[in-house]
């Protein structure tokens, strides 16, 4: 089964969808006007159960088949936008200051809608497809605010499935790898307290930058002396933050740094380097350390057996030359590791071309890539369910 028929008559419609929400960006668990529109779609297609406020302000829609009774499975795609300001100049841009759609929720939610009407038409599938539309997906909250709510007990949900365009791969392409695809992914917050005092007079002061510029090198060591050099893990300071003015020693600093790794032993073990050089650089120093460590996303790990089925699905779809099935893990985060902490399936990553990187200001979603997506979902749900 090629792209269907179906995916590309939906095409323009779908791509409608997509723009609106491109030019109404949300943020974080604040995406009631793009749940709403999501919701009322839903209600069109004759979606058999919605509910609203699904975690905060997700929606999750229940399509049941016709063929009878049997298993349960989810298809996720999140809605949340960024705090970028567009630099696209394109007609759909966002028309909210200070946000946009830079990493292609709009896409996701709109291929998942023109899934949602297909199968709301053909229910030719047994047992149940939920359909999550995710609030929070950049901030890593929203999976973990779904999930307690209640989503996978009170559905009954077997599996779980979710997709993500990806710039770089030919529009249209499907990649994916069993195992650790997606890095787990911390934040940690360092705050150095020293003695303040007069630039002329250091020897009477705790220098907290300089203090925090040695922990800052040394952090650099635990990827290149204690990691194996055969596994992945990347330690990043982002921000210092010191001083008010050129002739004072101030006292406190603050660094906020990223962490991410493809196992979850490497990430403690990288948390606890951390919090061990940090601390003992201070007491050398003669400062006070505190850091905040927070292990905000875990690592995207897709089950073996439902890779195979993925892959499989995919070259149905987009022929065995456009699937590439042992692709390369990314370093960037996913929430959509919690589900998959919690029931078997599989993350895709579907090609966005040439597009600017994710999280760019000139990020656009490639239309062109929708009915593959669309097609995906419906193939997926019609092979998982069949009779």
């Amino acid at each position: 089964m090629p792209i269907l028929n179906r995916a590309n008559e939906m095409h323009d419609e779908i791509v409608g969808w997509r723009r609106h929400i491109h030019q109404h960006p949300e943020i974080g668990f604040e995406v009631h006007r793009t749940a709403e529109f999501v919701a009322r779609k839903l209600e069109e297609f004759g979606v058999n159960e919605i509910h609203r406020g699904f975690g905060e302000s997700g929606v999750v829609g229940v399509i049941r088949g016709r063929l009878g009774d049997g298993p349960v499975i989810a298809l996720r795609a999140d809605m949340d936008a960024l705090p970028i300001v567009e630099a696209t100049s394109q007609p759909h841009a966002s028309t909210v200051p200070g946000a946009m759609h830079a990493c292609g929720h709009d896409g996701h939610t709109a291929m998942l809608l023109g899934a949602a009407k297909y199968l709301a038409e053909t229910r030719n599938f047994k047992g149940s497809v939920v359909l999550v539309f995710q609030p929070a997906e950049e901030i890593g909250g929203g999976a973990l605010a779904m999930i307690e709510d209640g989503l996978f007990d009170r559905f009954g949900i077997g599996h779980v499935y979710g997709m993500h365009n990806m710039p770089g791969i030919p529009t249209g392409h499907i990649a994916l790898r069993p195992g650790s695809i997606m890095a787990a992914s911390a934040k940690f917050k360092i705050r150095v307290t020293g003695r303040g005092g007069h630039a002329a007079r250091p020897h009477t002061t705790i220098d907290p930058i300089v203090t925090g510029a040695q922990i800052v090198t040394a952090l650099q060591t635990i990827v290149s002396r204690n990691t194996d050099p055969v596994t992945a893990a990347v330690v990043t300071v982002t921000k210092f933050d010191a001083g008010t003015a050129y002739n004072i020693i101030p006292e406190v600093i603050e660094l906020w740094g990223s962490v991410r790794a493809l196992s979850m032993e490497v990430a403690k073990a990288t948390e606890d380097r951390i919090v061990h050089i940090a601390t003992r650089i201070g007491e050398a120093a003669g400062a006070s350390v505190e850091v905040d460590y927070n292990q905000t996303i875990s690592v995207t790990h897709n089950d073996p057996d439902e890779a195979a089925f993925s892959a499989q699905i995919a070259r149905e779809i987009v022929g065995e030359a456009q699937v590439d099935a042992d692709a390369a893990p990314v370093m960037a985060g996913e929430d959509f590791s919690r589900m998959l902490e919690r029931r078997p399936g599989t993350l895709v990553f579907l090609g966005n071309g040439g597009s600017a990187n994710l999280h760019h200001p000139e990020y656009d979603f490639d239309d062109e890539a929708i009915p593959a997506g669309v097609s995906y979902w419906v193939r997926l749900v019609e092979r998982k369910l069949a009779a």
